[in-house]
């Protein structure tokens, strides 16, 4: 005769049974439909669903999936100490998931910022609230979606830092160019809450519930301080808050300096003497570069981007903000060509007649544009391989290419794009590419 199942079997069983395939054509579709209905300005459609979308159970699942068996930070416990749960306790918190307009304090976690002796706070949620803010920013995500700004690659799916950087050297190919080299201090740390919470554009329970998100307070070795600013790092949630905070950044620019059909400013010739077309930003996360020909286009972006910056709360890092050139090393503040941006180095330089670049007419533009690993990450790499070696001294040949491969090929995809095959040569004064 078969025993009777224990609840514990029936939960962990019920886990392994769910359709996941299903259930993530039925967020996906809904996510679909919100962004559609952003697209066409029907805001009261735009609420209906993510308040359906909220409220499903398919949601609810695939949210707890990711906070507790596909994110990297199952493992670490929240003010509560819970983490690594099991399928019975992930089908219980799947059913608890709603929205209460409440949340308990962050813990705070300390890791090193990488290439510098600084560390990044970090705010690390119960599982709960981890849950709870995946339900929501899939609800909020595709209508955000429909409208951030073309050229801003951060925390954004289907966007990459290789898109980012393609983006920079369609840009600059054709055409050498300033560049203000751009971040943002503490960007997560001082975003004003109550420009966020307005620039969301949303009532009710969801407001309520970011607010207690945002309000939460942080832990760190038991003392307990509020927090009246920012977003905290290690929160689910809040990659997509800081790109709510930071859109418009690109159209502010545009409005300042409008253009015509064909791309050039408006009124430029009068100003500057020369057709200056528009000026571009690429911006990931907290960091952007603004690219145009004219070095007083980009002195002017620098003075109104510091301005709007100020009311979200924010300014630019002096020390990690340059302008510069990208070809010509005394067009430089610093007498420094280049630019570094996401771990690579972006850099325009003199190539022979036959092996030079070409404009969109077909004419010789004299330089070619490289962009390869920047020194910091190429050091910080080699590092890393000299420590796997070292540690491996006495072990089997195995057991180092084993710790080896993974590092290695983390690497080669990283900078897949890049011309990296090439670093070697970027010294010699008549490099050129090919």
């Amino acid at each position: 005769m078969n025993k009777p199942k224990s609840d514990l079997e029936t939960n962990t069983e019920g886990w392994k049974a769910i359709n996941w395939r299903q259930a993530e054509r039925y967020v996906f579709k809904l996510q679909k439909r919100i962004f559609a209905a952003n697209r066409c300005g029907d805001v009261k459609k735009v609420r209906k669903l993510q308040k359906t979308l909220m409220r499903s159970w398919s949601n609810r699942i695939l949210s707890v999936r990711r906070v507790t068996q596909d994110n990297q930070g199952k493992k670490t416990a929240g003010v509560d100490g819970a983490k690594s749960l099991s399928p019975a306790a992930r089908l219980e918190l799947a059913r608890e998931l709603k929205l209460t307009g409440k949340s308990k304090p962050t813990r705070r976690v300390w890791i090193p910022k990488p290439e510098s002796n600084e560390k990044r706070p970090l705010g690390i949620p119960i599982m709960y609230d981890r849950a709870l803010q995946a339900v929501v920013k899939s609800a909020l995500e595709p209508e955000w979606e429909a409208i951030f700004e073309p050229n801003s690659y951060g925390f954004r799916p289907g966007r990459s830092c290789h898109d980012a950087i393609r983006q920079i050297k369609l840009c600059i190919q054709h055409k050498a160019k300033f560049v203000l080299d751009a971040d943002i201090a503490k960007c997560f740390d001082r975003i004003n809450h109550y420009e966020l919470l307005q620039k969301l554009r949303i009532k009710g329970q969801v407001r309520r519930q970011v607010k207690s998100w945002l309000k939460s307070g942080v832990i760190n070795d038991g003392v307990f301080t509020a927090t009246s600013e920012g977003t905290p790092q290690g929160g689910v949630i809040s990659p997509l808050l800081a790109n709510i905070a930071l859109h418009g950044l690109e159209q502010h620019i545009e409005k300042e300096f409008p253009h015509n059909n064909a791309k050039h400013i408006r009124k430029s010739f009068s100003r500057f003497g020369k057709y200056v077309g528009r000026p571009n930003i690429i911006r990931y996360a907290d960091d952007f570069v603004i690219l145009c020909e004219e070095k007083a286009v980009v002195q002017r972006c620098r003075e109104i981007i510091s301005e709007w910056l100020a009311g979200m709360g924010l300014e630019l890092k002096p020390e990690k903000t340059r302008l510069t050139h990208t070809f010509k090393d005394e067009l430089s503040e610093d007498g420094k060509a280049g630019f570094d941006f996401l771990g690579h180095h972006i850099q325009q330089y003199p190539a022979g007649k036959h092996r030079s670049s070409l404009n969109q007419h077909g004419e010789i533009l004299g330089f070619n544009t490289i962009i390869t690993p920047n020194k910091k990450s190429s050091k910080a790499h080699q590092e890393e391989i000299g420590r796997i070696i070292k540690k491996h001294g006495s072990s089997p040949q195995s057991a180092l290419i084993r710790d080896l491969n993974p590092v290695i090929r983390g690497w080669t995809s990283f900078y897949i794009n890049s011309d990296a095959k090439t670093v070697g040569e970027r010294e010699h004064p008549g490099f050129v590419n090919g």
